[in-house]
């Protein structure tokens, strides 16, 4: 069978659109047909389901027109579409099914100037839609990859970059301080996004993401790159100054010595990429107090305090070291925190030393107002280590016979005025609750000390029944993660007693079970559980702590709480 000229043109204009757009054939002559279809509709009737089919390999048209074959004494609904079947089969003879199709074939048609150009904005759109659709696919698992494009042109201070199969955005947060770009520079940087939009998929380039820097370490050093040396974290402030975390797998390789590499020759090669950004190479510690030392290079650091739940840190350097560890403009201090993920707070060994002396100062003056001693006495017990009362009620006594200068008659004297002032303490703060309208269900409730009942009651709890209301952390207290990444403290009503968030929910239900709002079992079953998830985690070093914290908690407990 012979092809006409225009049949062979469809499937040439087809491949070639193709090939240029680099996009399935298919859907090209998809396109085409929705174009037809659309052409078609316009001269013969919106109203009608038109399909137009183009064979893949003669190119001949076929267009038809489809109806749905109904039910005879179905209500036809709209007769431009649909039809009876007795219709159906007299007409078409037709001898399918109800639910079948029936189709006219339609003479072909001359195409005027507007249909023409409706078709051709038809074929445009769906060209271009499977343009940006191949372009998403492409680019949406590369996220994360550096990619070397050519700077098309510049707006605003944003620098749109030809990335091969499409455009990408770099904003002007972006770049790098001082960073200048023109058209046709060559840059290479980072797909930090790829989202699809309605005016396209839109691919966000960045060279100031952290995730930059350890990519092109990666490319710089092969032992990144093989998994040898891994870079575990990376804090930047771009165009000036940055640290990195490395570790190595391998005993035998150094990890800062291979990303230095012979004279510096990898470290400078992304230095000079980065336009000169100093670099900080850090050996990361599983341990957070070595690795916060290491991060704070250069200073030297003489002491750190870790509070694990806050992630928090105080760091304590020599005097001379202060400006070294902040560095300039607190740069040095800033980027070790983003490096470590905890907050650092730095002072001299002068100022921990102030402090430790106010402490000192304070628990003595403290010792020696409740237990009518003299300073010397208050002294050493505070030089001992005994920071509260209730350590020197409670304590074994000999621990404090052992102290230079201590007997059992004075330890026996000193514990029984302790606990003498621990009593008048406790009657006056369950004088104050009262006072504050707390009733005897909450005071005589087992697990409460009287200054906890008094807390309670300045937060408007005077009752079980509002006790037992309350959630685990509004007593305890808990950190969460801000809407900037960083950790934000919800403090707790109880938290000033050192009451953890198990020890809460503990008291919580024992609440409600008392109240009979639940059963008892369920208290066992949640004690049960919690167990059973210490067990799971494995950790019995951590088990035994836990267990001997509390048998001594319960203990002083028992003793502090004589109203429960």
């Amino acid at each position: 069978m012979s092809v006409s000229a225009n049949k062979l043109e469809l499937l040439q204009i087809a491949d070639a659109v193709a090939r240029e757009k680099l996009i399935d054939r298919e859907i090209v002559i998809e396109a085409m047909e929705d174009a037809i279809q659309k052409a078609a509709r316009s001269r013969y009737g919106a109203e009608y389901d038109i399909r137009a089919h183009i064979d893949r390999r003669s190119g001949d048209l076929q267009m038809e027109r489809v109806r749905e074959v109904k039910a005879d004494g179905e209500e036809i609904e709209n007769h431009f579409v649909e039809i009876p079947l007795t219709d159906a089969k007299t007409r078409y003879a037709y001898d399918g099914e109800v639910g079948g199709c029936v189709r006219e074939e339609l003479p072909p048609m001359e195409f005027g100037r507007i249909a023409a150009q409706t078709a051709k904005q038809v074929i445009l759109q769906k060209v271009r839609e499977a343009e940006r659709a191949k372009q998403y696919e492409e680019f949406k698992d590369r996220v994360g990859e550096i990619i070397n494009g050519l700077v098309k042109r510049v707006e605003y201070g944003n620098v749109i970059v030809d990335v091969g199969r499409g455009e990408g955005v770099m904003r002007r947060d972006q770049l790098i301080p001082r960073e200048m770009f023109r058209v046709n520079d060559r840059v290479r940087c980072l797909i930090r996004d790829v989202r699809s939009e309605m005016r396209g998929p839109q691919v966000f380039l960045s060279r100031t993401a952290p995730e930059f820097m350890a990519k092109l370490f990666e490319q710089e050093v092969p032992e990144i790159y093989e998994g040898i040396i891994e870079v575990k974290a990376v804090a930047r402030d771009p165009g000036s100054r940055a640290k990195i975390g490395v570790i190595s797998y391998d005993n035998s390789i150094d990890p800062v010595g291979a990303c230095v590499g012979m004279r510096g020759s990898r470290v400078q090669a992304v230095v000079n990429e980065l336009q000169g950004e100093k670099i900080d190479i850090i050996p990361w510690s599983e341990d957070a107090a070595t690795f916060i030392v290491n991060a704070l290079q250069p200073a030297e650091v003489a002491k750190v305090v870790l509070d694990e739940d806050a992630q928090r840190i105080e760091v304590v350097v020599p005097d001379d070291q202060l400006s070294l560890a902040i560095g300039r403009r607190g740069q040095n201090v800033r980027l070790a925190s983003q490096l470590t993920g905890w907050d650092i707070d730095i002072m001299t060994e002068a100022e921990e030393s102030e402090r430790r002396q106010k402490e000192f100062n304070e628990r003595t003056d403290a010792f020696v107002a409740a237990l009518n001693v003299d300073e010397m006495v208050a002294q050493l017990l505070v030089s001992e280590g005994f920071s509260s009362l209730d350590e020197v009620a409670y304590v074994d006594q000999e621990e404090l016979t052992a102290i230079d200068g201590f007997d059992e008659e004075t330890a026996e004297e000193l514990q029984a005025r302790a606990r003498e002032h621990l009593e008048e303490l406790n009657q006056q703060a369950l004088e104050r609750a009262r006072a504050q309208g707390v009733e005897e269900d909450l005071i005589t409730f087992n697990g409460l000390s009287p200054q906890m009942i008094e807390k309670l009651a300045s937060e408007g709890i005077t009752t079980l029944d509002e006790f037992a209301k309350c959630a685990d952390w509004e007593l305890s207290g808990e950190w969460t993660e801000g809407p900037d990444g960083k950790r934000v403290h919800e403090d707790g009503i109880l938290e000033d007693f050192d009451m953890s968030i198990e020890e809460a929910r503990n008291l919580i239900m024992s609440a409600r079970v008392a109240l009979g709002i639940v059963a008892p079992e369920a208290l066992m079953a949640m004690v049960e559980a919690e167990a059973d998830g210490h067990n799971e985690e494995g950790d019995e070093q951590t088990d035994l702590m836990a267990d001997e914290e509390g048998g001594s908690a319960d203990v002083e407990d028992e003793e502090l709480r004589p109203n429960a």
